[in-house]
């Protein structure tokens, strides 16, 4: 719950990145989403069309799967701090975050991969149905679109915007070519923890307002 002053400076925040875009081009529901990444990073590249990317059932499908409790699963903790907790308090969502679980370490040096990728298969059954948030790991994102393509899950969302130089680009760019869930990702090396978070906190936004109207 935010406090008085807290939200004043929120949005006086919002109010400022208004301003300094001016017109765009993104509908209402895409706008909020794009305005609270840039109030989380700072950056106004995110506020070209072109670089940030919304399949056409993303933000529906995310509001409808957020709205009914579904789990969340996030590849970093960074993801966790971000959120704004009383979302999933208040619609009964878990928090699926299993990068730190000493199983999985143990396992990934097993089987030569990545912390990420074994972590995204352990919560298989959570990501079917969930809406899955990968700020930090491509590895992570890659094997979720492994996942969908082998029929192992399907994800109401997949919000892909993983910050980095190795293969982070490159698999926003296999996202980009999935068919079967809708998905958030923008091009390029940008994103981060916080813009995952952000998508996460602005999709609640819109279910609140559309529940107070």
């Amino acid at each position: 719950m935010q406090t008085k002053k807290g939200q004043s400076i929120e949005d006086a925040s919002m109010q400022m990145i208004e301003d300094e875009i001016g017109v765009h081009t993104f509908n209402e529901k895409e706008w909020q989403i794009v305005k609270r990444i840039i109030h989380s990073t700072a950056d106004f590249d995110f506020a070209d069309k072109n670089k940030i990317i919304f399949h056409r059932d993303a933000i529906e499908n995310g509001m409808k799967a957020l709205k009914n409790g579904c789990s969340i699963v996030v590849d970093v903790n960074g993801v966790i701090g971000g959120l704004n907790k009383q979302n999933p308090k208040d619609f009964g969502n878990s928090i699926i975050c299993n990068i730190s679980n000493p199983e999985i370490m143990e396992l990934a040096k097993k089987e030569g991969k990545t912390r990420s990728q074994v972590s995204m298969q352990e919560a298989k059954q959570e990501i079917d149905g969930g809406v899955v948030a990968i700020g930090n790991a491509p590895t992570a994102l890659l094997e979720v679109i492994k996942m969908v393509k082998e029929g192992i899950a399907k994800p109401a969302l997949i919000i892909g915007i993983p910050v980095g130089f190795i293969c982070a680009a490159e698999s926003k760019e296999e996202l980009l070519k999935l068919e079967k869930v809708p998905f958030i990702t923008n091009i390029g090396r940008k994103g981060g923890s916080s813009s995952a978070s952000a998508i996460i906190n602005a999709i609640f936004k819109l279910i609140r307002t559309e529940s107070a109207s």
